[in-house]
């Protein structure tokens, strides 16, 4: 019947729709498409390069899109399903996210390489007092840990010049306008091109 002749139009279409829709799915399992929402902070960012060029080789159809925020933010945007994944430097307290340790890092001096102290491997504390530190504006467990440091060791510590950035930091570095103490995965590539020389504080 005329009927029977539209509903089987409709029906065909149905079971394609299904096999289009059961193949998507498919290929969402098998990470062929997608995406893929990552948070991090400023030097996480530097951890992850080569795993995220390694997840772009073996998923080249998943669409990842990288969100920069503070540290603190993070767990709370993954527990609240506004992110999948995130980096962050201390093991979050919320007990719905699991956490794995993916890199450990330290923290580092970082000179010009014609600065006087640039011939040393390694420095005590006090031999920083006269020096001008160019520090991040960002209040972080690691600033924090810093400046308790120097305060343990009655060292002072100047910091005349805040910068917004690590990345902005290590340029004025590199123009001699100070040191700085950063995370070392940040300014691997500086100290490798000789840009940046880095020491080590004995008491850090």
């Amino acid at each position: 019947t005329d009927a029977g002749t539209l509903l089987r139009e409709y029906a065909e279409r149905l079971i394609n729709l299904r096999d289009e829709v059961k193949k998507s799915l498919m290929e969402l399992d098998c990470l062929k498409r997608g995406e893929l929402a990552l948070g991090v902070n400023e030097s996480s960012i530097h951890a992850l390069l080569p795993a995220l060029a390694q997840f772009r080789e073996l998923h080249p159809g998943v669409q990842v899109r990288v969100h920069r925020m503070f540290s603190r933010d993070i767990p709370h945007e993954v527990v609240n399903y506004r992110l999948d994944l995130g980096a962050v430097s201390f093991v979050p307290r919320e007990t719905q996210l699991q956490a794995t340790e993916i890199l450990k890092d330290e923290l580092t001096l970082v000179v010009p390489p014609k600065h006087v102290l640039a011939k040393k491997r390694e420095v005590e504390i006090e031999e920083l007092a006269k020096e001008s530190f160019i520090a991040h504006i960002v209040d972080s467990p690691f600033r924090r840990k810093v400046i308790e440091l120097f305060a343990r060791h009655r060292t002072p510590l100047n910091m005349p010049i805040e910068m917004p950035t690590i990345e902005s930091i290590k340029r004025f570095v590199q123009m001699g306008m100070g040191v700085a103490i950063v995370p070392r995965m940040c300014v691997t590539w500086e100290v490798e091109h000789g840009w940046l020389k880095e020491l080590k504080i004995r008491q850090m």
